[in-house]
């Protein structure tokens, strides 16, 4: 789920607002499970984790700030929360009996990703270039000018490799739950003498849900967005829609330079490899109107092998 799923455009960023787009997202799902789909869920956490932190910088004089990695487990739970509530109802109404659970997600990232290096992704609050590097001279952080509103954190974004509670993931949608994993592209943890440690980072969110339904095997990855199909020159006269499209010809758009980084780029990356990673795999790219559409294949972008 994207963020469209939970927070709509120029609303109040209200608990109770999000809980209502939520109920909306739920009927959607619900409908897939209704068909007889085993459903897993994983969905963004950008305002989200952005808004806590905000709230740490307003309270830092008052209350200790929280680290990334505690900011995104924050996240998973109160998201997930609205997902159970929301989806639970939704469910009870349909006459459907499956209980909604939460697992709070680590995801395995490598110290030596070269992310690290390179920290890109933009969180948290603007500041002026003079309180920016004030910021970067006491804590360390690097600073840089984001879209010309002011200045931001970046963080990196490694990729991630494997999530650390599977088992546990495919244990329960085995037994019949509908299980929300690896919210906001999972808590990035890195291993150290032995152990998991977590880590100031930011995972992309299409590229965990990837690994997280390749390692359950699933047979569907659906990428549900703001737009019903993925296309080439978006926006322009000649804009042209991609129905059904093979990872070969998706991979050469990609290299073209059609897809915005940080956009609809990691969504196609990642669709291009969940199907390429085992043969009568297949990924859907649409909008959350069309679910259930773009899972039996009559609408948004379909990719093949």
């Amino acid at each position: 789920l994207g963020g469209n799923a939970l927070q709509a455009r120029g609303e109040a960023a209200t608990s109770e607002n999000e809980l209502k787009n939520v109920l909306v997202t739920a009927r959607h799902i619900a409908e897939i499970i209704d068909e007889g789909y085993q459903v897993i869920i994983s969905h963004g956490n950008g305002p989200q984790v952005g808004r806590i932190l905000l709230q740490n910088e307003a309270g830092k004089n008052i209350t200790p700030p929280m680290p990334m990695d505690v900011c995104g487990a924050m996240t998973q739970g109160m998201i997930g929360y609205h997902i159970q509530q929301g989806l639970s109802q939704v469910l009870r109404e349909k006459g459907i009996d499956k209980p909604v659970v939460t697992v709070v997600t680590q995801v395995e990232v490598s110290s030596e990703d070269p992310a690290f290096q390179n920290p890109s992704k933009p969180v948290g609050a603007f500041y002026t270039e003079e309180e920016a590097m004030q910021i970067q001279r006491e804590k360390g952080y690097t600073m840089m000018k984001d879209a010309n509103r002011g200045y931001r954190r970046v963080v990196p974004s490694p990729k991630p490799l494997k999530i650390i509670e599977i088992d546990t993931v495919r244990r329960l949608s085995d037994e019949g739950k509908v299980v929300v994993a690896a919210g906001g592209g999972g808590i990035p943890v890195c291993k150290e003498a032995g152990k998991y440690v977590g880590i100031e980072a930011v995972i992309d969110k299409d590229f965990a849900s990837e690994v997280l339904a390749e390692q359950l095997d699933a047979d569907v990855l659906l990428i549900l967005t703001e737009v019903e199909n993925v296309c080439l020159n978006f926006g322009k006269a000649n804009q042209q829609i991609l129905s059904h499209v093979t990872t070969a010809e998706l991979d050469k758009y990609a290299a073209e330079g059609h897809f915005a980084p940080g956009s609809m780029l990691p969504k196609v990356q990642a669709a291009s490899k969940f199907v390429h990673s085992k043969p009568g795999r297949i990924a859907v790219i649409t909008s959350l109107e069309n679910a259930v559409n773009g899972i039996n294949g009559v609408k948004g972008t379909i990719v093949e092998g």
